[in-house]
């Protein structure tokens, strides 16, 4: 069954110099079935991805994170994998790696919680260290 929820977001990067943290809620959607938590919701012009769908798939051993509109592309977090992927912006296409350090997640059928830490490339040439966070809330619970 889907379920309207509330989504948190908080985006740490950091490279040599400096460190930036995006932090945004957003409404969404989200499912769980068969130990997979997918949750779904639209970019805003806060995050610069405005006219984009980010699609989140958490399961046991992996998160995929889909992005379709504006910008669009698929990064699939493993931990300790490192993969590269075709990312498409209205610029052209770049090859973005992705090195997983760390996930940690805690879903069930009301939502929950993921952390993945990964460090990302372009060209191979270090570009930031990151720390991604969700936490998922069922609309009638975040508002309690």
């Amino acid at each position: 069954m889907i379920k309207d929820v509330w989504i948190s977001i908080s985006n740490r990067q950091s490279d040599d110099q400096d460190e930036d943290t995006l932090v945004f809620d957003t409404a969404g959607h989200y499912y769980f079935d068969n130990g997979v938590g997918v949750l779904s919701y639209q970019e805003s012009e806060l995050t610069g991805l405005e006219g984009t769908r980010t699609s989140v798939m958490v399961m046991p051993n992996q998160v995929v994170v889909d992005r379709d509109g504006m910008l669009t592309g698929r990064m699939v977090f493993r931990e300790g994998t490192k993969d590269s992927y075709p990312y498409n912006t209205p610029y052209g296409q770049m090859m973005l790696g992705i090195d997983t350090r760390k996930i940690r997640h805690n879903f069930n059928e009301n939502g929950g919680d993921v952390e993945i830490d990964y460090i990302t490339d372009l060209a191979h040439a270090y570009v930031t260290k990151n720390k991604f966070r969700i936490s998922v809330k069922e609309m009638e619970k975040a508002n309690g």
